[in-house]
């Protein structure tokens, strides 16, 4: 007599798997929820510090240099600290717009000429094959490994040796100028700038150079209306990543310009207002260090979609 095999019931297969689910389902509601938290975390220690100089700066009495305990809303705030600043920031007889006039001159001066040199000089190192091309990327790759202030002194005494004579404003010394400043800072930006660009033009196809040339464009159109529009996202990051090192610059400043008041800038008013002797204004000190981060980032927000596509194609591309 035959016998028949019965096929297992359905309904434990069912049920096995719509357990398999649920706890699945569960542990990954659990790392969402503990990936939520972790986030919440690292985003509260960030903006802690902001919030910290943001309530200093609203805070108007005198001697306070922090919050009480973790109350973060001083009582009776106001923005008398900012109208200080923007009056009178120092003891110094110059004003906030002239010392913010000078911070944008370096600032935009090193990131406009480090875009503008560096997108020429990295174009002929990814494209042009020439003598003494290896050591020269090598030269620029050690000038990028060395800190600002190893250049100092012979950037000092460089800049300081040119002395221009003028009949009537007298003599002018490129050292205790804005531009000998610039030009220090520039020295710095430009050698990443070389590299950045030139690592992102090796990534941007030669068939499209080829193509061009087929159609009759010439080497000076080909990089114009062919590499140029396709370079903006790594121009754009050089471009603010050579502001914000203009900006913030301090070690050239201080030295070349200590005795150059009119010439000041920014980064020198906020970091005179630290008092050595006396107690440190701190509400005026947070209301300035506010509005130093402000330019920097009104420019980010007005080249940030070409930033961050920047950024990610040199992610993927390496």
């Amino acid at each position: 007599m035959a016998t028949t095999i019965q096929p297992p019931a359905p309904t434990t297969y069912t049920r096995s798997r719509f357990s398999l689910r649920s706890t699945r389902g569960r542990t990954g509601l659990l790392r969402q929820a503990l990936l939520q938290t972790l986030c919440l975390f690292v985003l509260l220690t960030v903006l802690f510090p902001v919030i910290w100089v943001v309530s200093l700066s609203l805070d108007s009495r005198p001697g306070v240099s922090r919050p009480d305990g973790l109350n973060l809303i001083p009582p009776n705030p106001n923005f008398d600290a900012y109208a200080q600043v923007i009056k009178q920031p120092t003891t110094n007889p110059i004003s906030f717009l002239e010392l913010t006039l000078n911070s944008l001159k370096i600032a935009i001066g090193t990131s406009v000429f480090s875009v503008a040199i560096g997108v020429f000089a990295a174009y002929a190192f990814s494209r042009l094959r020439f003598r003494g091309r290896e050591v020269l990327m090598l030269m620029i790759l050690g000038v990028l490994m060395l800190p600002a202030v190893a250049t100092l002194v012979p950037l000092f005494v460089m800049l300081n040796s040119i002395n221009i004579p003028f009949p009537i404003i007298g003599a002018f010394n490129l050292r205790q100028s804005l531009l000998g400043v610039g030009l220090a800072v520039l020295s710095g930006a430009l050698p990443f700038a070389i590299w950045n660009l030139k690592g992102y033009l090796d990534t941007i196809p030669r068939d499209l150079e080829e193509a061009a040339a087929v159609d009759g464009a010439d080497i000076h159109q080909t990089f114009l209306q062919v590499i140029l529009p396709l370079s903006v996202p790594a121009l754009a990051v050089t471009g603010f990543l050579g502001f914000i090192s203009g900006w913030t610059e301090f070690y050239f400043t201080s030295t070349f310009l200590a005795g150059s008041v009119p010439n000041h800038t920014l980064a020198l008013a906020l970091n005179a207002m630290v008092g050595q002797f006396a107690a440190t204004p701190w509400a005026q000190f947070s209301a300035f260090a506010i509005l130093f981060a402000v330019p920097p980032a009104i420019v980010y927000f007005l080249v940030q979609r070409w930033i961050t596509s920047g950024l990610a194609v040199g992610a993927v591309k390496g």
